[in-house]
């Protein structure tokens, strides 16, 4: 029996056109793989951009906070209490109507009357809210003393809101005692200012 053998010039080129298509789809898998690398990392750098302005703009929203309320922002923060991240407004329970009595945390019928609207405001916006109820007086009184009257005051406040639907799991009380006067305890009418309740109110 006589082989055959093929022709030399017909191996190489059966040789060249599978190193030709195996060169092709070699580039090919290249190139898809680089385009899905590049955009992967287009992606990254946008989220890590996001990232960088939304840090950016929690600082200049904490830089505008007075400091009760940045501490109250922080403490939502800490606690995994915030669904947005977002401080909504501050209520101060002070003038007409909102004074303290020296030494007294119980609410007069006035004062109800105003929380009871600021209980149908939150209602209304139907917001997840977290709210900070923190309480201060004037510097009559020992530091300790203070710092329950405080505490009473708040809690008085945080009471009555959840008696008017306000859940007690988005509230928290704090007591400042007279550590952050807003006026000087040495006028009667700087302490009169001093003894308030302020709320503030984030979701």
């Amino acid at each position: 029996m006589i082989a055959v053998r093929p022709n030399t010039w017909m191996v190489g080129a059966a040789l060249a056109a599978a190193f030709a298509v195996t060169g092709c789809a070699t580039e090919k898998y290249v190139n898809t793989h680089v385009a899905a690398v590049d955009e992967k990392i287009t992606n990254t750098q946008s989220a890590a951009d996001q990232q960088k302005a939304r840090i950016a703009e929690h600082d200049q929203m904490l830089a505008r906070l007075d400091k009760t309320s940045r501490e109250a922002y922080e403490r939502a923060e800490a606690a995994g209490k915030l669904a947005e991240g977002k401080f909504l407004y501050n209520v101060t329970l002070q003038d007409d109507g909102y004074k303290f009595k020296l030494n007294k945390y119980a609410l007069s019928d006035d004062e109800k009357a105003k929380l009871m609207d600021f209980a149908g405001k939150l209602k209304s916006d139907n917001r997840n809210v977290y709210i900070e109820i923190q309480g201060h007086t004037d510097a009559t009184g020992t530091a300790d003393y203070n710092m329950t009257l405080g505490e009473e005051r708040a809690e008085a406040v945080r009471l009555f809101l959840n008696e008017q639907g306000v859940a007690l799991n988005r509230m928290n009380t704090i007591s400042y005692g007279e550590t952050a006067p807003v006026a000087d305890n040495k006028s009667k009418a700087g302490r009169a200012q001093n003894r308030r309740v302020n709320i503030v109110v984030m979701a």
